[in-house]
C-alpha cells in the first residue's frame, strides 16, 4: 500500500520581530536542511486552533526568538501498514532535521487513489488513440470516395459521340441518335450518344 504522512515541526528561528518574519525564514530553513535527499516534501505552515476553536498563528515570537510549527507532507510506498509507513517518514525525515521535535498527525491510504488517477490516464490515452485512429480512417477513405465519383462522371462523359456541342442546353441531331447532357467538374457538356451507348453505362 502506498500512505501520505503529514509530519509536525517544531522549527525554531532567532533574531525576528514578527510573525510573517519567523514563517518565512522556517520555512526557508527546513526547505535548506531537507534538499538535496527530501527535496520532494511539501512544507506548509501549521494550522492551529486554541481551546475555544479560534485559530491561531502558527508561530509563537517572543524576544526576537520564535517557534514556528510546520507541516511536512511526504508520500511512502510499499508499505504493509499505515504504522510502517509512519516510522519511516519520520525516520527519514528525523534524519536531516536533528534537533527539531517531530510529530506524526495524520497517515492516509492512497492506493486507491492512485490506482483511479493511472485508470482515467489510461481510458484518457485509449480515447485520444481511437480518435486518431478514426480520422485516419475517415481521410483515408475520402479521396477514395472522390476518385469514384470523378471515375461515374468520367465514364458517363466518355461515351463514343456521334456529334456535341460546345453550348450548354443546344440540341443537335445525328441520324438516329439524340443528345444528352451531362455535368462534370463544373462544365456543362452537351453530347449526341445513341440509345444502346447509354443503356451500357
Amino acid at each position: 500500500m502506498d500512505c501520505r504522512v503529514v509530519v509536525e515541526a517544531a522549527v525554531p528561528v532567532y533574531d525576528v520581530e514578527t510573525e510573517d518574519e519567523a514563517i518565512r525564514i522556517a520555512i526557508s530553513k527546513t526547505g535548506e536542511m531537507l534538499n538535496p535527499d527530501l527535496n520532494y516534501v511539501e512544507i506548509e505552515m501549521g494550522s492551529k486552533t486554541a481551546p475555544n476553536g479560534e485559530e491561531i498563528p502558527p508561530a509563537f515570537v517572543a524576544a526576537d526568538e520564535a517557534l514556528v510549527a510546520l507541516e511536512l507532507e511526504m508520500t511512502v510506498f510499499n508499505v504493509d501498514r499505515e504504522e510502517h509507513a509512519s516510522r519511516i517518514a519520520r525516520k527519514e525525515i528525523g534524519q536531516l532535521l536533528q534537533d527539531i521535535p517531530l510529530k506524526v498527525l495524520e497517515v492516509t491510504d492512497i492506493t486507491d487513489n492512485a490506482n483511479i488517477g493511472a485508470e482515467e490516464s489510461l481510458e484518457e490515452q485509449l480515447d485520444v488513440d481511437i480518435e486518431s485512429n478514426a480520422d485516419e480512417k475517415s481521410d483515408d477513405l475520402l479521396p477514395e470516395f472522390e476518385e469514384m465519383v470523378d471515375e461515374w462522371h468520367t465514364r458517363r462523359a466518355v461515351v463514343s459521340l456521334s456529334c456535341w456541342s460546345d453550348r450548354p442546353g443546344s440540341r443537335l441531331k445525328c441520324g438516329e441518335n439524340r443528345e444528352t447532357v451531362f455535368y462534370h467538374r463544373n462544365q456543362y457538356l452537351s453530347h449526341v450518344t445513341t440509345r444502346s451507348a447509354i443503356s451500357r453505362l
